[in-house]
C-alpha cells in the first residue's frame, strides 16, 4: 500500500455483514472461507465470497480470505484447492500462519501474515517480508516505539495493527491452554476460551491472593485516540476484531473508525483512505452501545495498571440511573437524564454484593412520568439478587438501538463530475470521478430552445444529478452548451444512465488485484536456527520451508502432542502479580518492602485443573504453565491408531536435507 493510504479494516462473520463492513466505510474486510479459518464456526461458502468481492470492488474495496490455522498434512492439499477457488471467486489476499502453504503450488494472490505469526521484533517482521508476505499484523502487546522499530526495518510489506474489539491475553499463536484442558486448539480454530473463566490465585504459602476472579480476562481493545500515533509510528492498516460479531457490533465499529479516520485525514491531507467513496451513516456510532468489558489501550503508551476484565468477561453495559423501589411482581427504576427511554425487550444489569454481575430482561417497561419507570422483569423479583433501593442500573442490550441498526443505516457514494456538452448531432454527457475513471455517452437529439431558459437550466441540471440509485453522486453538474436547450426528461434519464454505466464499467475494467510479492532470492534465513514447538509446526511442507530457510532444528507443534509433562501453556505480556500490585518492582521506593517482595510463582486453580504462573521479569512476560489432561491425550492417541493423520517430528540433518519420525 502507498505511503499515505491508510486502509480500514473489518471483520465479517458472513458475506452480508461484509456488505454492510463496506457500506459503512471498510477499506478492506477479512473473512472466512469455506474451511481452515481461526473461527472454526465462521465458514463461507464461495458463491458468498464472490457476491462480497464483487460489492467491494465496485469501491476498490479489498477482500481477504482467513487460511490461518495449522495443518495436517493431509489438509494441506485441500486447503490448496481451497485457495484457488477464493483467488477465482475475486479475493484479494490470505491471511497465512502455516508456513507449509509458502511450499504449494497456491495462485498468484498477496500473503498476509495473521495475527497467529505472533510478530514482535523487527527481525521476525523482516523475515517474513523477505519470504513473500506483503502485509503482517503486529502482536497487540507492542508500543509505540517498537512499532516504529519494525517499520523501520520492514519497507515492502504494509503493516497493520489492532485497534478495537476483544484481547487475547496471549501472545497470539502462543497459547495452548484450550488445547490441554479441552482438546480444542487455538491454532485449529477451536479455541475454549478457559482464559475467562474465573480462577483463584495462591502464593507459594498457598495463602489465597484472588478468589473467583477472572485474572487471565482483558478488557477490550480501543485505540481510538491513538490513530494519529499509530499512523507516524508506520501503520497503514487498522484492523477491528471479531468475526463472531454481529451486524450491528460491525455497523457502529466500522462507522466509529471511519468517522475517526476521515476526521484525521482532513488534519492531514497527505493521508487517505485506501478505497473510494464516502460512508453517510444515519446514526452517531458509539462503541460503548455493543458489547464490551470496558475499554483498554493496552501495550501501546507502555505498560497500564487497569487492563483486566477480572470481575467478569460479560458486557456490563452503560449506566442508566438506580433502582427507586422494589414491589413483588416489578421494581422502579429513576433514569438519567441522558439514558433515553426504556423499551420492552432491554436488559438491566448490576453489581451484587459479593461484586458478581447480575441481570435480567425487561418484559414490560412503562413510563410512570418524570425519569421514572416501572418494569415488570422476564424473571421472579424475588430471584434478582440483591437488587434493591438506590443500587445503581445499567443496560447491555438497547432494543431502541438494536432496532435503528436492524435497519439500513449508512450508504456510500463515490463523489463525479457531469459535463454536458454539444455535438453536431445532439449531446454528450461526461463523467468523471475522484480517482480519474472516465465516461462518455452520446445522444441523437434536436438542438430545441427552451420556453423558458432558466426553468429548462434548473430541471436539465436536476434529472443529470439524479443518481440516487448507483454508487455515485454528482458533486458538480456543468452544462457547456452555447445557448439555453430543452431536452426530454425521458431522453436526459438515458443519456444519464449510459454514462453512469460505462462509469462502472470502466472503474471494473481498471480494478486489479494487487500482485503478490516475490520473495528474496536466495532464501532469507530465519533469526534462529532452532524452533520449538512454539513454532507451530505440524505438517511436512512447514518444516521444509523452515529448513529451506536456515533452521537446523524444528520440534513439532503442541497439537502434535509429543510435549511430555509441564510446558508454557501461554505466554503473555500481561502480568498478574503487577495487576495485583505484587509486583517487585512496584516495591522499588517504598520503605519497608522493598527487597521483600519477588518475583515467586503464584498458582492458578480452576477447579480441579491446577496451573502454575511464572514470571520472566526481564523482557517483563508471564508464563502460565501445566500440562495435558490425560483424557485429552488419550483421545487424540485414540484418533490416530483409529487412522487419522499422525503429525510428525522433523529434523534438519545437514544443509539441503531432512528427516522425519512419526509421533
Amino acid at each position: 500500500m502507498a505511503g499515505g493510504r491508510i486502509e480500514l479494516l473489518a471483520p465479517a462473520r458472513d458475506a452480508a455483514i461484509g456488505v454492510e463492513a463496506v457500506n459503512h466505510g471498510a477499506d478492506a474486510v477479512y473473512i472466512g472461507g469455506p474451511a481452515f479459518g481461526a473461527r472454526d464456526k465462521a465458514g463461507n461458502p464461495l458463491a458468498e465470497i464472490e457476491r462480497l468481492c464483487r460489492h467491494a470492488h465496485r469501491y476498490g474495496a479489498r477482500i481477504f480470505i482467513t487460511l490461518n490455522t495449522i495443518l495436517r498434512d493431509d489438509e494441506l492439499e485441500a486447503a490448496r484447492r481451497m485457495a484457488w477457488d477464493v483467488y477465482q471467486a475475486g479475493a484479494d489476499a490470505l491471511i497465512v500462519q502455516d508456513m507449509g502453504l509458502l511450499e504449494l503450488d497456491l495462485p498468484p494472490i498477496q500473503l498476509h501474515a495473521s495475527t497467529q505469526t505472533d510478530i514482535r521484533t523487527p527481525a521476525k517482521a523482516r523475515f517474513l517480508q523477505d519470504v513473500g508476505f506483503s502485509q503482517m499484523v503486529l502482536a497487540r502487546e507492542l508500543d509505540l516505539g517498537q512499532i516504529r522499530a519494525i517499520a523501520a526495518e520492514v519497507r515492502e510489506a504494509t503493516l497493520e495493527f489492532f485497534v478495537h474489539g476483544a484481547l487475547c491475553v496471549a501472545y497470539s499463536g502462543q497459547c495452548y491452554i484450550s488445547h490441554a484442558l479441552t482438546g480444542r486448539s487455538a491454532n485449529r480454530g477451536s479455541c475454549s476460551q478457559e482464559c475467562r473463566q474465573p480462577f483463584t490465585v495462591s502464593d507459594g504459602a498457598g495463602r489465597i491472593v484472588a478468589h473467583d476472579k477472572h485474572v487471565l480476562s482483558l478488557k477490550d481493545n480501543d485505540q481510538t485516540e491513538n490513530l494519529e500515533a499509530l499512523v507516524d509510528a508506520g501503520i497503514r492498516s487498522f484492523k477491528i476484531e471479531g468475526r463472531y460479531k454481529d451486524m450491528a457490533t460491525v455497523k457502529n465499529v466500522t462507522a466509529h473508525y471511519r468517522r475517526r479516520l476521515d476526521a484525521l485525514f482532513e488534519r492531514r491531507p497527505e493521508l487517505a483512505a485506501s478505497s473510494s467513496g464516502k460512508s453517510r451513516h444515519g446514526f452517531v456510532p458509539d462503541p460503548q452501545r455493543g458489547f464490551n468489558r470496558g475499554a483498554t489501550d493496552y501495550f501501546v503508551n507502555g505498560r497500564q495498571m487497569d487492563i483486566g476484565a477480572f470481575d467478569t468477561p460479560k458486557h456490563a453495559g452503560i449506566a442508566i440511573g438506580e433502582v427507586a423501589a422494589v414491589a413483588a411482581e416489578h421494581f422502579e427504576i429513576v433514569l438519567d437524564d441522558a439514558a433515553g427511554a426504556l423499551n420492552n425487550g432491554d436488559a438491566l444489569t448490576w453489581w451484587d454484593m459479593q461484586g458478581e454481575l447480575q441481570g435480567v430482561p425487561v418484559n414490560i417497561a412503562q413510563a410512570l412520568g418524570g425519569r421514572r419507570w416501572r418494569v415488570v422483569p422476564n424473571a421472579s423479583v424475588a430471584a434478582l439478587k440483591d437488587l434493591r433501593r438506590g443500587c445503581a442500573i445499567s443496560r447491555n442490550r438497547d432494543m431502541a438501538w438494536e432496532r435503528l441498526l436492524s435497519k439500513p443505516s449508512a450508504e456510500r457514494r463515490i463523489a463525479v463530475t457531469l459535463y454536458l456538452s454539444e455535438t453536431a448531432s445532439g449531446y454528450a454527457l461526461d463523467i468523471t470521478d475522484t480517482d480519474g475513471h472516465h465516461a462518455r455517452a452520446e445522444l441523437n437529439q434536436p438542438h430545441e430552445a427552451p420556453k423558458d431558459a432558466a426553468r429548462a437550466e434548473a430541471t436539465l441540471r436536476e434529472h443529470l444529478g439524479k443518481l440516487g440509485g448507483t454508487l455515485f453522486e454528482a458533486e458538480h453538474v456543468e452544462l457547456v452548451l452555447p445557448a439555453p436547450r430543452f431536452l426530454p426528461a425521458g431522453a436526459v434519464n438515458a443519456l444519464r444512465r449510459e454514462a453512469v454505466a460505462a462509469l462502472e464499467a470502466a472503474r471494473a475494467a481498471a480494478f486489479q488485484r494487487l500482485p503478490r510479492a516475490r520473495p528474496v532470492e536466495p532464501p532469507v534465513p530465519y533469526p534462529e536456527d532452532t524452533l520449538s514447538y512454539l513454532a507451530n509446526v505440524y505438517n511436512g511442507s512447514a518444516a521444509a520451508f523452515y529448513a529451506r530457510h536456515g533452521v537446523r532444528l524444528v520440534e513439532a507443534a503442541y497439537e502434535s502432542h509429543e510435549e511430555p509433562g509441564e510446558v508454557s501453556l501461554m505466554i503473555t505480556k500481561h502480568c498478574v502479580r503487577w495487576s495485583l500490585s505484587l509486583c517487585p518492582k512496584q516495591a522499588k521506593g517504598v520503605i519497608g518492602v522493598q527487597g521483600t517482595v519477588r518475583a515467586e510463582p503464584l498458582a492458578l486453580q480452576l477447579g480441579d485443573e491446577h496451573l502454575t504462573l511464572r514470571f520472566d521479569c526481564k523482557p517483563c512476560e508471564m508464563h502460565v504453565v501445566g500440562r495435558m489432561k490425560k483424557q485429552v491425550l488419550r483421545e487424540a492417541r485414540k484418533e490416530n491408531k483409529d487412522g487419522a493423520a499422525v503429525p510428525v517430528r522433523f529434523y534438519r540433518t545437514r544443509p539441503g536435507t531432512a528427516r522425519s519420525r512419526q509421533a
